[in-house]
């Protein structure tokens, strides 16, 4: 057996050992979900200090949302949505109300809960795990 062919039958095996405990590999679909899911998180981090990029993730996400049916990283793309289109409304909210003082703690609140379900979201699919 050459030494390619015995890379390559390593590379396939189904299951690894990781401390103690049996990790499944990604399918090749999973793996094309998860990293679509992670530019789109990537894009929404930059995003909360440029603007545009919290767009441009959202968007991407919507646009991927299809192709990760079926995944174990669907759930992402449903956070990646939420955290969006709440966090637009919750700035429109905000934005209105601050000539009355409490517009900018909503704004405030709204900059917390936005970053704790982007980095919520980077934590749970860098370990593989469904956001749910």
């Amino acid at each position: 057996m050459s030494e390619n062919n015995e890379a390559t039958m390593e590379n396939e095996m189904v299951e690894t050992v990781e401390n103690g405990a049996v990790a499944e590999q990604l399918s090749e679909k999973d793996k094309q979900a998860k990293t679509n899911a992670m530019i789109a998180y990537g894009c929404m981090l930059v995003g909360l200090f440029t603007g545009i990029f919290w767009i441009i993730g959202a968007v991407w996400a919507m646009i991927k949302k299809s192709d990760a049916q079926g995944t174990k990283f669907h759930s992402h793309y449903n956070n990646i949505t939420t955290t969006f289109w709440v966090g637009l409304g919750l700035t429109i909210v905000g934005i209105i109300t601050a000539a009355f003082i409490i517009g900018y703690l909503i704004l405030i609140a709204n900059l917390i809960w936005c970053i704790y379900r982007v980095v919520k979201g980077l934590a749970r699919i860098t370990s593989d795990k469904a956001y749910a």
